[in-house]
């Protein structure tokens, strides 16, 4: 389900099915999300070159042919699951699942333990300098509400413009 960020995918579809402002961020912080963490994995994968677990389980998923270190599949995850939510709820949700694609990389014998405690640490950090940037791009989001509305003025006497640097 990992594969190809599928799961990814659907979510973010499902939190921009309608036009605006939330469709814009789903599309934004996934791109960034794939976008970063495809580079960055393969960066790591080329300058570390771990060979895998010799002996992996037979099932019905692909066999990798990169370098074990880091995991990719949990680095991207991680790096989503911390990106794409915009609720600390979500959040939660999104790492717990992250966390499910790191367990069935060494349940499958894809990656030695080592190198999913590495993708998880690198996507965590690599998720987390990428949320300012997503809510530098797309100003006016959910993030940027309190109560489903957009603050003003009038909301503790801060313009638009005082609060977007507030957020940052």
């Amino acid at each position: 389900m990992a594969d190809y960020g599928f799961v990814w995918v659907l979510l973010a579809g499902l939190k921009g099915r309608r036009s605006g402002p939330d469709r814009r961020r789903a599309v934004v912080a996934l791109g960034a999300a794939g976008v970063s963490s495809l580079i960055v994995s393969r960066a790591a994968k080329a300058a570390v070159e771990r060979q895998r677990p010799d002996e992996q389980v037979d099932a019905l998923v692909r066999t990798p042919t990169s370098s074990s270190f880091p995991s990719g599949h949990t680095l991207a995850a991680f790096c989503t699951a911390i990106v794409l939510p915009e609720s600390s709820t979500g959040t939660a949700a999104c790492v717990a699942f992250a966390s499910a694609v790191a367990v069935s990389r060494v349940h499958l014998r894809a990656h030695h333990a080592t190198d999913v405690l590495g993708g998880a640490v690198i996507g965590g950090i690599l998720g987390l300098g990428l949320r300012p940037v997503v809510r530098f791009v797309t100003p006016g989001t959910r993030q940027g509400r309190i109560g489903g509305r957009k603050r003003g003025r009038a909301a503790k006497g801060m313009g638009q413009q005082d609060f977007v640097l507030h957020r940052l």
